[in-house]
């Protein structure tokens, strides 16, 4: 295979941005490994666990970018111990001292301490972009450090963060000199807000596209930043409140006109629902809207919005829209790629006006290019989801969450598993997948025959015996990531096909039948598997005997074996 210099091929590589692709080309032959190892800039990697630090810089020494997972995905469900794991310092302790010129860092799930900040900022001079997604352990006086030391920083986005308040301070720490800003999202911060010094930072940043505020910036400082940033593409609001007779709401319906370039829109944190005609004129330009956290504008207000919105391709939304506002949404967004309809009331202590499978139909019936759904409702039926998957073939991630995760056909008072099984046959290329409502084994039958694709299994109060999870793990040749609470599968299932892990990511199960004496086995004859007891009622010294269920298990592949800084009641067998 070596046609070509090791330059030429290097360059080639440079077109390939898939990581799968990458990874594929390293293994043609030697020659091929060796220049995608030293030519590789940017890494992935899945859990943080499953390799470490000393090895990633070892197989790719000249990384400019990394993305990086913490804890399980359902530590967003809070099925993860606060305190389980996930910490960052000692990756950046690491590439301290081997990627001096680490310009990017994304992380998800992980614990990220002001002392973490600190060094990050003081040490890689050309550092970039920080993402941090539900991410935790940080106060404001570590955003002060990113602030002071990042000169070159281009994107601070944090997102579903609670952020300690230290002092509300850290804009003001941006040097005078700093305008490289092209990304800004603090939106999830809930102290104060210095408004002046982010005026100041707004209009010396010329490149600045997005922007995401915090509920403390108020309309009238929004108003202002508009003037300074006409050249917004991604805007987010933060308290979007005023009396419509006043001077700054007319100043601001007269500014919000002019922002021609306004592509993306969220926030409304706070929000009378009077003030929302004034964004009606940039509408017509948007292809994403996110009002998930609006709750202060109703149905009736949302569906008048949507109908200025003909180019939406993403739509991130509350329930509170009901049924006849998505059939709205379905008649003017034809558009649609990404749906997503949060509960406004998810745990059903109001009249909130959850919707249903008619919501669903229509929207499968409108938006034929619609390929990922993410639907909290309050029922669903068989024939509905049925009708959904003829409409739209083209899904590649399903979700659904019936708000009674074990409520049946809301007609037929049947299982959903023909409803759920007609997706698994009719959309080809999903990846992504989880279910809800009453559900028999036989809806795990039907993935396993059908979902050839599936990477990504979530399953929740579903399935009647051990053959559900056989049918899943036998079946889904490509499946990675399997999630499964408060289901009755048990020892039978876990140990039948062990082989089938080092296949997959990871595997969770909280609330199942599996016990003890069946995580020993799995852990002695997978060796290369880290298998963690979870169990935070009771000190490991005080489980008596093998045949006691666990509470949660968490199982997945790792390269360097069990980790040193599992706290006492997480047990790696």
């Amino acid at each position: 295979m070596n046609y070509f210099p090791e330059e030429v091929l290097e360059h080639v590589f440079d077109f390939l941005t898939s990581h799968r692709d990458r990874n594929a080309v390293s293994l043609v032959c030697k020659s091929w490994f060796m220049v995608e190892r030293s030519s590789r800039r940017s890494v992935f990697i899945g859990n943080c666990y499953a390799v470490s630090p000393d090895r990633l810089i070892a197989r790719f020494p000249r990384v400019r970018s990394l993305t990086l997972k913490g804890k399980p995905h359902f530590a967003d469900f809070n099925l993860v111990p606060h305190d389980w794991g996930g910490y960052v310092y000692p990756w950046i302790e690491a590439m301290v001292k081997s990627y001096s010129e680490l310009e990017e860092l994304r992380l998800k799930r992980m614990i990220v301490s002001d002392e973490s900040l600190e060094l990050l900022s003081r040490s890689f001079v050309n550092f970039k972009s920080l993402v941090l997604v539900s991410c935790e352990g940080f106060t404001t006086d570590g955003l002060a450090a990113l602030a002071s030391n990042c000169r070159f920083l281009k994107e601070l986005d944090l997102q579903e963060i609670e952020v300690e308040e230290r002092r509300g301070q850290w804009l003001s720490c941006f040097p005078d000199s700093f305008t490289s800003l092209e990304s800004l999202n603090f939106a999830c911060l809930k102290g104060e807000v210095n408004l002046g010094a982010l005026e100041r930072l707004v209009a010396r940043c010329p490149n600045l596209k997005n922007l995401r505020l915090s509920r403390a910036v108020p309309l009238n400082v929004l108003q202002k930043i508009l003037i300074q940033a006409p050249q917004l593409v991604d805007l987010g609001t933060g308290s979007y409140i005023h009396d419509t007779d006043s001077e700054d709401y007319q100043k601001m319906k007269s500014v919000i006109v002019k922002c021609k370039s306004v592509r993306s829109l969220s926030g409304f944190l706070d929000v009378a629902p009077h003030c929302i005609s004034s964004i009606y004129p940039i509408c017509s330009n948007l292809t994403s809207l996110n009002l998930s956290y609006a709750t202060g504008i109703n149905g009736t207000e949302l569906t008048k919005l949507i109908l200025h919105c003909k180019k939406l391709q993403r739509l991130w939304i509350l329930d509170s829209i009901g049924d006849k506002g998505l059939a709205v949404v379905a008649s003017t967004c034809k558009e649609l790629e990404e749906l997503r309809v949060f509960p406004s009331d998810p745990y059903l202590l109001g009249n909130a006006a959850a919707v249903t499978e008619e919501g669903l139909v229509a929207i499968s019936i409108g938006c034929p290019k619609l390929h990922s759904i993410l639907y909290f409702c309050q029922q669903m039926t068989n024939a509905a989801l049925i009708a959904v998957a003829k409409n739209c073939p083209n899904f590649t991630r399903f979700r659904l969450c019936i708000l009674d995760p074990t409520k049946p056909d809301a007609v037929t008072l049947q299982p959903l598993d023909e409803g759920f099984g007609a997706i698994v046959q009719a959309c080809k290329g999903l990846r992504r997948l989880s279910l809800s409502g009453l559900l028999t084994d036989q809806v795990f039958l039907y993935i396993g025959m059908y979902a050839e694709q599936l990477e990504m299994l979530s399953i929740a109060f579903a399935g009647k015996s051990d053959k559900g999870m056989l049918y899943v793990l036998n079946g889904c040749k490509k499946l990675r990531k399997l999630e499964i609470r408060d289901s009755p599968f048990g020892n039978g299932a876990l140990l039948r096909d062990v082989g089938k892990y080092e296949t997959m990511r990871s595997l969770w199960m909280s609330s199942c039948e599996v016990t003890l004496g069946g995580c020993k086995a799995l852990a002695k004859r997978m060796p290369t598997l880290n298998v963690e007891v979870i169990n935070e009622n009771d000190q490991m010294d005080d489980i008596l005997g093998d045949d006691q269920r666990v509470e949660k298990m968490y199982l997945y592949r790792t390269l360097v074996g069990r980790r040193i800084d599992a706290p006492d009641f997480v047990w790696t067998l």
